[in-house]
């Protein structure tokens, strides 16, 4: 289960997590490349000091709680297959993020500052094989009433379909 929501206060999160006792994972340098796919939404993430991955997933557009079903690949020739890749789906757009990780409960707790679309804050509660969600959801309802999300801040979309939106209304 996951909730994605504009982060209107990153100072006010950085110290929310710290009252939770949220366990701090550093600071990842991400850059993740969005490829046209007919179902879902394919990814390649690169990540400064880690092994590339590639990320297939589908998930509904709607703001608030929501499940995402994933498949990670994790990548050695990253250059070749974005190469690949983009000669065969084209690059929809690419994302480029500074990510904040924390861990609470076995949920991932995302501060990120996202180049071109501002601050945001995601909960990511992963179920193990066999859950009925619940738990997940709960946790994630835990984490949005920790950090007093407003309805208005919560959002559907991916930070793909907010870059894509963004790139259409600068060339207007």
């Amino acid at each position: 289960m996951e909730l994605k929501a504009i982060d209107p206060d990153r100072e006010r999160s950085l110290a929310v997590c710290e009252t939770l006792g949220a366990t701090a994972h550093g600071v990842l340098i991400q850059r993740d490349t969005y490829f046209h796919a007919p179902h879902g939404r394919l990814k390649l993430r690169e990540e400064e000091g880690a092994t590339p991955h590639l990320i297939a997933y589908k998930r509904q557009d709607q703001a608030g709680q929501r499940e995402s079903r994933y498949r990670i690949v994790d990548v050695d020739q990253v250059a070749e297959l974005r190469v690949a890749l983009s000669s065969a789906l084209g690059i929809k757009v690419v994302v480029a993020k500074k990510r904040s990780l924390f861990l609470w409960n076995q949920v991932r707790i995302h501060l990120d500052e996202v180049k071109g679309l501002g601050d945001f804050i995601e909960f990511e509660a992963v179920a193990g094989d066999g859950s009925d969600l619940s738990r997940e959801k709960a946790h994630v309802a835990t984490m949005r009433q920790a950090f007093a999300i407003d309805d208005s801040h919560v959002i559907g979309e991916s930070y793909c379909d907010l870059a894509c939106r963004n790139s259409a209304a600068r060339t207007r």
